[in-house]
């Protein structure tokens, strides 16, 4: 796919075929968001890759809108240190922003879907992942081939209108 057409094809996805996901594309998503931006370099993030059917079910679990990822055929933890410096939180979170894109993005480009999930229970992140005490898994992406229909430019997204959104020199 042309990076356009990956960027408007991609959607939230939370349903999946059972089909199973290359190492080789798993690899190339990872690849994705280590290369992504991040403050001062600093690469805040470990990815935890699941693909383990069982895993995935348990990991479904760490947030009550997560159920979908049970039925992925991949998922991504997004782990980084945990910390109460509301500062190092933040730039944190925004680099995991941008590492969560390029990997959704990397996705579409291969036709593979995606969603997120948010992870409240630190405690069952920390059983099913292994994380050390001083990790937390900030989010979850799960990954599979749609079960509805393939990804495609989306012609009239459901979105805010551009002249909405965008202003110019002044809000």
């Amino acid at each position: 796919m042309e990076t356009w057409d990956a960027i408007t094809s991609r959607r939230n996805v939370r349903q999946f075929d059972a089909r199973t996901i290359s190492d080789a594309d798993l690899d190339r998503i990872l690849e994705a968001g280590r290369r992504a931006p991040s403050a001062r370099n600093r690469q805040p993030w470990d990815f935890v890759l699941v693909t383990d059917r069982a895993q995935l079910g348990e990991l479904s679990k760490v947030w009550r809108g997560a159920g979908h990822v049970a039925d992925a055929a991949a998922a991504v933890a997004l782990v980084t240190a945990d910390s109460d410096d509301e500062r190092s939180r933040s730039v944190a979170q925004y680099d995991l922003g941008q590492c969560t894109m390029q990997m959704l993005i990397a996705a579409a480009d291969l036709g593979i879907a995606s969603g997120h999930a948010s992870v409240d229970d630190q405690d069952q992140a920390r059983r099913v992942l292994g994380l050390p005490q001083d990790r937390i898994a900030v989010y979850i992406l799960d990954f599979g081939y749609p079960a509805d229909r393939r990804l495609k430019p989306i012609v009239n997204p459901d979105r805010r209108p551009f002249d909405e959104v965008v202003h110019r020199g002044r809000f």
